[in-house]
């Protein structure tokens, strides 16, 4: 998969795409990240990526002319892939596991990180979806960036084990992993339950069952 994240702020991933599980599906080649700087394509020498907005009202709002020519940028270069255009707005569908495996299985992203008051509404008819991670409010769309390419990556056959990510939180509709437990067996009076060092796989697997949510 190849993911194209667009952003006035590219400095802010140079972190976390660096490390775990993010690092190691790119070293492996199993996907490919790409950040690209939206002043790239201004065209002005001041770079101006925003401007007042019509009909009065305070802060600024991003405009369509650089995401425009960005976005077409990156488009020329898809060659029959399944792709998606994707801008993070708090209008947007909530994002969920279910999205994710969604996009999981797709060959191309390509991530809009909106800032400011907002995006020019015009850019609405560019993308192909609007996704919000959640009823707040953030600065940008840097974090829900991050958070859609780590849940979508780890979905990628060959990223992890494929037991890994059909037994855990969300893997079924509206289920929640089961508690877990790791050595020393009891600490301090805080003891693993019994059924889980019994050796008795059947129970345990029958415990487990109970105890998702």
């Amino acid at each position: 998969m190849k993911i194209d994240i667009v952003t006035l702020f590219p400095a802010m991933f140079s972190g976390p795409f660096e490390e775990s599980i993010l690092r190691r599906a790119q070293d492996k080649s199993l996907v490919e990240i790409n950040i690209h700087n939206l002043r790239k394509w201004t065209k002005d020498k001041h770079r101006t990526v925003d401007g007042r907005p019509y009909g009065g009202g305070k802060g600024m709002v991003m405009m369509i002319q650089p995401i425009f020519d960005a976005l077409e940028s990156l488009k020329s270069k898809i060659k029959n892939k399944k792709s998606k255009v994707i801008l993070f707005d708090p209008k947007g569908k909530v994002f969920n596991q279910s999205k994710a495996r969604q996009l999981s299985k797709l060959d191309h992203l390509i991530l809009i990180c909106g800032h400011y008051e907002g995006v020019d509404a015009r850019v609405d008819k560019l993308v192909d979806e609007k996704i919000s991670i959640g009823d707040y409010v953030l600065t940008g769309g840097e974090l829900p960036a991050m958070v859609i390419a780590e849940t979508v990556t780890r979905l990628i056959p060959g990223v992890l084990e494929e037991e890994a990510t059909k037994k855990e939180s969300f893997s079924r509709e509206m289920r929640k992993e089961y508690p877990q437990y790791t050595r020393p067996e009891n600490y301090r009076g805080l003891k693993v339950p019994k059924i889980l060092v019994s050796g008795n796989h059947k129970k345990i697997e029958k415990w487990r069952e109970e105890n998702s949510e």
